[in-house]
Order: structure tokens, then C-alpha cells, then sequence
């Protein structure tokens, strides 16, 4: 199969071709862990652990490696944690473990490697020292800053144009800038700030310097794939392209550039300002009054939207993931998960640059079909289904309803279905005969066994045809 993924650097769908086959590699802009994550954080956190089990599958889980960092050291941390009047280890320590618990709930599967920002200053310093010795950088009143006309080409990722940029701008320039555009490496640290000692004096490295540092140490200094949210394309993916090249002499930082959507909140930009701020915490909240695993709601209604699209997370758009669920788990039940079945159209949509919306689309299909009166196209949907559910990461959604066992479950074996279209026969033989009683009786008994039927008339020939269903 040829994996197709749009790639931002180019502006162009391409198929996917690794640099090692038996090293697949992905990097990841983790969260910065000062409070909990909001919904919008869900949206990466989702579409990437759908490419992190697409790319296992086709390599081998063994051949994946999966980075997505924790941003441990920052001025919003530094802030909360003055406010709360904890130190900044116990703030990010605590909401780490929020992280890492809301992800878990969304259903996805922890990275391969998670560094954090603040066991990696060594490699920081060594970068922005490489930098400077190249003349990439310049030490000025305690700062490191990268310099920006140093990088010929700079504004390539998000193809900007650094003089329309530089025309742009409407902050105020630090004096000890020599170019409105360069941007911090290093700054200085006082009194209660988290700070390291390096060449430039007491202090903490740039926001944009860790991936770059970190990207490099544990993939290389060309990788794969590099991923996150498009508001990330500028000036974070810039810089860190900017600071990796530079630093190692190379002419990209990673192959392939993808970058999901924004997200609103029925139809508004999420704002606090606005009321409309979720976290994931509180979406699973609000969720689990529809449902014991509220996850699966909200990755479902993620994925039902093409990740490089805006996503409008709705009320409305919850409703229907949350009916699909409904049939899906209903279309699973007692299928042994060790005899599920691979379905090609799945991953036909997932390799063409990630069509989760064709793939809620087959898998609901498939639901449907799982319901056939032909005992071999249900059973084999069955399967499929649950083979599909597994790669798009509601494994626990499986393992609940597969182990269920009920007199409703049994309804959908095969010894059963040859009982109720035998049922079914007889009724329509009754009706024929005009044999009312006798063709309630069995309407009423089928029912008893939580089985509804439905009749129809064949438009093409008359004849009156009965459907079933396993009542809700």
C-alpha cells in the first residue's frame, strides 16, 4: 500500500517513503503542562495517534519511534505556579498526570519516547553554542538570539517572505535586537524563575529551542514526519527549522510537515472571554452523562472531520458520534476479537493522507452490515469491524463489548439468525393464509427474544418482505 500524506513543506499530497523502513520517525509538539489541557489539545493528540497505529501497522510496532515532548519550562508555568504558591515541579508534575489520564481516556496510545524540555538544557546549550559559532546567533545583555538574516531561507515552511514580515510587525522591538525579527535562544533568569547555568550567564532557554534540541537528540537530525496544530506552523515550526538547519548544516529539519486544523466551539473561536472554553477533562465530564466510556464520543467526533480542516466541536456533531457508537457496539457484540478480519477500505481511506471521515463512514457500514440476515456478510462485518475499531484506537471499546455475553448478544449468533428467518418464513406463510393469529404469535415470541421486525412491500414485485433487527 502507498501511505499518502499531505505535506506542508511542499503544499502537495505525497506518498509516504520513509528514511529507514526499520526506524520510522515522528516528532510531535507536546503540551506545555500548566493547567488542564483544553479540547483543542485533543485534536492533535488524536490525529497523530491515528498516524502513530497506521504507521505500526505497515512497519511493525517495533519499528515506529514516536516523539511527543513535554514542555516543562515556561513563563505561563513560572506564573501559575507563583499564583498557587507551589513550586514549578509539583504544578507540572500534577498536571502531567492530567495530561497523560485525559489522553489515556481519549484512547490514545502513549508516544515511545516523552522527553521533557527540562532534562534536556545540555542539549540545548550545545545547540544555540553550535549556532553561535556558526554565526546564526549573537549573545546581547544576558540573551542568546537566533539571527534570523543569517538563514537564507527562513519563511520557507510557512512561506512567508521575512521583509513582508519584518513590514509586519507591530511589537515593539528589544533594543538589543539587531534585527526586528530575530527571536530569543536564551534569556536571562531572576530571583524565583527556573534557571541553568550556560556560557551567556543564569537563565532558561527560548520556548522554540527545546523541540529543536530534543528532535535531534532522539530522532536525528533529519527525520520523517514532524507534526502539531496549524497555529503552530509560525513562528514555532519556522523557528525550530530555522535553529535545526542552521545548527547542523542540513537543508531540512524533517521530510514531511503535517499540521491538523484549528478548532472553534459551535461556530466561535474557543475563548474564555466567550464561555465556550472546554477542557478535555470537562468534555469527558460532560460526555460520560451519555455514556460509561466518554472518550470514544469525542474521538469519534474528531475524527469525523478531515484532520487538515477546521473541526466546529458541536452538540450536534457529539449526538452523532454518539449514535454511531450505539450501533457499532451493538454490531460487535460477541464477535471474538482473535477472529477479527482485515478491511481494506479502512486502510485505503487512512493511507490517502488520513480520511478519517470515509473511515467513520465504513465504519458505520459495516455496523449496518453486521446486522445482515446473510449469517456470513454479518459475521464477517463483525469482524472487520472490530479489526477497524482496533486500528483507529477504540481498543477498550472492543475488549468492554466483545466480552459481553447477554441473551440480547446471543440473538446475533448464527444458530439463532437460522432460528428467527425460519420464525420469519412462518409468519409470512401464515400472513399468505390469511392466519392472523397465528402470524402475531410469532411477531409477539420473536419480540419476546428482543427481536423487531419490520414489513415492507418489494416495489418490484408486490410481495410483501420482512426485515429484523435487535430492538434497542
Amino acid at each position: 500500500m502507498n501511505l499518502k500524506l499531505y505535506n506542508t513543506r511542499t503544499r502537495r499530497k505525497e506518498i509516504f517513503r520513509p528514511i529507514d523502513e526499520k526506524a520510522v520517525r515522528m516528532y510531535v509538539c507536546g503540551p506545555t503542562v500548566y493547567d488542564f489541557a483544553h479540547i483543542g489539545n485533543a485534536r492533535p493528540v488524536i490525529v497523530f495517534d491515528v498516524l502513530f497505529r497506521l504507521l505500526r501497522h505497515v512497519y511493525g510496532a517495533d519499528r515506529v519511534i514516536y516523539v511527543r515532548n513535554i514542555t516543562d519550562v515556561d513563563d505561563k508555568i513560572n506564573a501559575r505556579a507563583a499564583a498557587e504558591g507551589i513550586s514549578i515541579r509539583e504544578l507540572t508534575e500534577r498536571t502531567t498526570a492530567q495530561f497523560h489520564a485525559d489522553v489515556a481516556a481519549i484512547g490514545a496510545l502513549p508516544p515511545t519516547i516523552e522527553p521533557r524540555a527540562t532534562e534536556h538544557i545540555s542539549e540545548m546549550i550545545a545547540l544555540v553554542e553550535r549556532l553561535v559559532e556558526r554565526d546564526h546567533a549573537y549573545a546581547a545583555e544576558g540573551h542568546v538570539l537566533f539571527n534570523v538574516p543569517s538563514d537564507d531561507d527562513y519563511g520557507e515552511l510557512s512561506r512567508r517572505s521575512v521583509e513582508d514580515m519584518r513590514a509586519g510587525a507591530r511589537v515593539e522591538v528589544a533594543p538589543y535586537k539587531r534585527d526586528p525579527m530575530d527571536f530569543v535562544l536564551w534569556k536571562p533568569s531572576e530571583g524565583a524563575e527556573p534557571g541553568w547555568e550556560s556560557p551567556w550567564g543564569y537563565g532558561r532557554p527560548g520556548w522554540h529551542l527545546e523541540c529543536s534540541a530534543m528532535a535531534a537528540k532522539h530522532l536525528g537530525t533529519v527525520f520523517d514526519i514532524h507534526g502539531g496544530g496549524i497555529d503552530l506552523l509560525f513562528p514555532h515550526h519556522e523557528n525550530e527549522v530555522a535553529q535545526s538547519t542552521c545548527a547542523h548544516g542540513t537543508e531540512i529539519m524533517a521530510n514531511y510537515w503535517v499540521h491538523n486544523g484549528h478548532l472553534q466551539v459551535e461556530g466561535q473561536k474557543m475563548s474564555k472571554s466567550l464561555g465556550n472554553f472546554i477542557t478535555i477533562r470537562e468534555a469527558l465530564q460532560q460526555q460520560s452523562l451519555f455514556s460509561k466510556r466518554p472518550g470514544d464520543i469525542i474521538r469519534l467526533a474528531m475524527l469525523m472531520t478531515n484532520y487538515r480542516q477546521p473541526i466546529d466541536y458541536t452538540s450536534d456533531r457529539l449526538a452523532e458520534a454518539r449514535a454511531i457508537l450505539k450501533d457499532i457496539k451493538y454490531a460487535i457484540r460477541g464477535v471474538d476479537p482473535n477472529e477479527a478480519k482485515v478491511n481494506q477500505e479502512i486502510l485505503d481511506a487512512l493511507s490517502d493522507d488520513l480520511n478519517t471521515y470515509e473511515a467513520k463512514n465504513i465504519l458505520y457500514r459495516l455496523a449496518v452490515q453486521a446486522r445482515s440476515k446473510d449469517c456470513d456478510t454479518a459475521m464477517d462485518s463483525a469482524r472487520e469491524l472490530v479489526w477497524s475499531l482496533n486500528l483507529l484506537g477504540f481498543d477498550e471499546l472492543v475488549v468492554e463489548e466483545t466480552r459481553q455475553n447477554t441473551a440480547l448478544d446471543a440473538a446475533v449468533d448464527s444458530a439463532r439468525r437460522i432460528f428467527i428467518d425460519e420464525r420469519i418464513t412462518a409468519r409470512l406463510a401464515a400472513r399468505k393464509s390469511k392466519n392472523w393469529a397465528e402470524a402475531d404469535r410469532i411477531r409477539d415470541e420473536l419480540a419476546a427474544m428482543g427481536v423487531a421486525l419490520k414489513d415492507a412491500k418489494n416495489p418490484a414485485t408486490g410481495e410483501i418482505e420482512t426485515t429484523w433487527e435487535i430492538a434497542r
